[in-house]
């Protein structure tokens, strides 16, 4: 190669450099689950489609386990900007967005394949666009499964079991009128702090799905797992809406795409692992409960009132219950 075939080289090069340096950037992604978890493992799937597909101009980093902080503090610093993309329960970011606090609510789902139905549809998608009004976009759900009550000493069949007792709920004003209406007392605590608070009896039990129970070890401390189904409450993989209007329309239909995929993906992770963490937990030799219709009926009828708490929502929570 002659010396200006050389130089023509080198300066494209340099060219190409300076071509990322000025168009690469690097985004977060926060989840609190450990990694190797169905929601870790399906941010990295996300992320590994966005880089593709963008030829490498948008990286996006996963920090799990809660590196960059419990979920309420995460959705603070993406609403600010400081995270651009999260994963936290619709829980907790209903204390931001309200209008979300209708996924929280006890049993209004009637099955997955309900739940799924409306979370795809147009429902969906207006409150995944609702998160607009606290600087956020909703990308996409991932599946929770059910959640139930785990207890130290004794199982939870009948709201009439949870006299008496502390339960660890998410930070999240639907969760702690839940509880309270069962007739327990609702201890707003995050999530990495239950293990120890049922370890050493700050707490008597809490409520969680069946992963959750066995990644965390819950299960060591509270042994005594009620399938009473309260809650199929979805995560939602959102992020900074000044970050997504940053984004050319291609991009925002790439990460659209990607966030899709990931969360096919996660519900595929997470059947997996409820069979798998279901198995391990009946060698551990944990005790398992299932409450009766009867009995569920009597749940169902002590959380009636926290549904007239969110009357003003009664159109939506309609059109949730009517999807077939």
């Amino acid at each position: 190669m002659s010396s200006k075939g050389r130089l023509l080289v080198v300066l494209a090069l340099m060219l190409s450099l300076v071509t990322l340096s000025i168009f690469a950037v690097t985004w977060r992604l926060a989840d609190d689950q450990p990694a190797g978890y169905p929601t870790t493992m399906a941010d990295q799937f996300f992320a590994n489609i966005v880089r593709e597909m963008t030829n490498g101009k948008i990286n996006i980093e996963v920090y799990h386990g809660g590196q960059l902080g419990a979920e309420t503090q995460t959705v603070q610093q993406t609403m600010a900007g400081i995270i651009q993309i999260n994963r936290v329960n619709a829980a907790p970011l209903a204390s931001f967005v309200p209008e979300l606090s209708v996924l929280s609510l006890p049993y209004i789902f009637s099955s997955s394949t309900q739940e799924w139905k409306v979370l795809y549809g147009p429902i969906g998608e207006k409150l995944l666009n609702s998160m607009k009004v606290a600087g956020l976009i909703g990308l996409t759900y991932y599946d929770s499964g059910q959640r139930s009550f785990f207890t130290r000493h004794t199982p939870i069949l009948k709201p009439s079991d949870m006299k008496g007792l502390k339960v660890r709920v998410q930070k999240a004003p639907v969760f702690v009128k839940m509880v309270n209406a069962m007739g327990g007392s609702a201890v707003p605590m995050a999530y990495g702090e239950v293990f120890t608070a049922l370890q050493t009896g700050v707490i008597d039990g809490a409520e969680n799905n069946i992963p959750s129970y066995y990644t965390m070890s819950f299960y060591q401390v509270a042994p005594y797992y009620s399938f009473d189904g309260h809650s199929r409450v979805p995560e939602i993989l959102f992020m900074n809406l000044k970050a997504w209007n940053s984004l050319t329309p291609e991009e925002q239909t790439i990460f659209k795409t990607a966030a899709m995929a990931s969360s096919l993906y996660e519900r595929k992770l997470w059947n997996a692992k409820v069979e798998k963490d279901m198995e391990l937990l009946k060698k551990a030799g944990i005790h398992f409960y299932y409450p009766t219709k009867a009995d569920i009926a009597l749940f169902q009828k002590a959380v009636a009132p926290v549904y007239k708490q969110y009357s003003k929502y009664k159109d939506l929570i309609n059109a949730i219950r009517s999807t077939k």
